[in-house]
């Protein structure tokens, strides 16, 4: 599934790489980055943690005419005189009005790096939107990101993932020879699928898969620890076997058993008796009760 999102150029589609401080994710995001200049197609990328020069190390020189960095690393808050791309042009209209700039292509995928810089400025809601608002412009094909999921909260991130087409969450092989990609793709019918898979991203910036979620050990996680409530008290909460077996024999004050009951109900000599005789207006017809009333 990996290499069929890489190499297929989705209309509209928004594509999230999740990494970690265990593993980076911005190795796979220059390899979607080839790959996209390999078909073609412009690539904007909206930079704001490296360099210019660091971004586009590795990249395939004879592709790169088509990659448009736009300066956010320089001046990210627009401090100095200098006209990089800052924090406050991130909006649907000043993003369009760079890639308006350059040549005019069919396709232009836009990749920003990344988007916990802006998560840091502004609040999930204007990020989403904004987000939002560029996916409907129509000048985009497609919109890479790259999120540092365990910068923010996990409400936010799955804010953002719900908006995407397909998550990526990568972290590190067992032996360290590879990186686990777990990824999760929404189709436009609205299907949901789930794949694992270990890759490895070669020198000149090629993914290849290496193998399935079912042949590679992935790190373990460390699962969550449910305290006992029980625990270290001057008290026991618990029953032994002696104790629930009487409890379960115990009778309670108010709860009548079938002995009880029909000693309780059987007549005793002695005992006050009640003897009606019907009246002559009496009226037993149960179908009509009020026959006796002149209405």
């Amino acid at each position: 599934m990996l290499l069929d999102i890489i190499q297929t150029s989705e209309g509209g589609g928004f594509i999230i790489i999740k990494d970690t401080v265990d593993c980076c994710g911005r190795q796979l995001l220059k390899g979607f980055i080839n790959a996209a200049l390999k078909r073609e197609e412009a690539v904007h990328v909206l930079g704001f943690e490296v360099c210019e020069d660091e971004f586009r190390a590795g990249l395939d020189s004879r592709y790169t005419k088509g990659l448009c960095f736009h300066d956010g690393y320089t001046d990210p808050l627009g401090w100095t005189d200098c006209l990089p791309f800052t924090m406050h042009q991130f909006t649907a209209l000043e993003i369009n009005a760079h890639l308006n700039q350059s040549e005019p292509v069919k396709t232009v995928t836009l990749v920003i790096d990344s988007l916990s810089w802006m998560l840091q400025h502004y609040s999930p809601v204007v990020v989403c939107q904004r987000l939002q608002e560029l996916r409907r412009g129509g000048a985009l094909r497609s919109i890479l990101v790259l999120l540092h999921s365990d910068l923010h909260q996990q409400g936010i991130v799955g804010s953002l993932c719900h908006l995407a087409t397909a998550v990526i969450l990568v972290s590190p092989g067992m032996s360290g020879q590879y990186t686990v990609a777990k990824t999760t793709r929404r189709t436009k019918s609205g299907k949901v699928t789930h794949e694992e898979e270990c890759f490895n991203i070669s020198e000149d910036l090629v993914v290849s898969i290496e193998a399935q979620s079912s042949s590679c050990n992935t790190v373990a996680e460390p699962e969550d620890y449910e305290a006992d409530p029980a625990a270290n008290l001057t008290f026991n909460l618990r029953l032994s076997e002696v104790e629930r077996e009487a409890k379960e024999n115990l009778s309670l004050p108010f709860v009548f058993s079938q002995e009880k009951k029909s000693a309780l109900l059987r007549p005793r000599p002695g005992a006050g008796r009640i003897l009606y005789e019907p009246d002559a207006n009496d009226d037993f017809d149960q179908e009509d009760p009020d026959d006796d009333l002149d209405v």
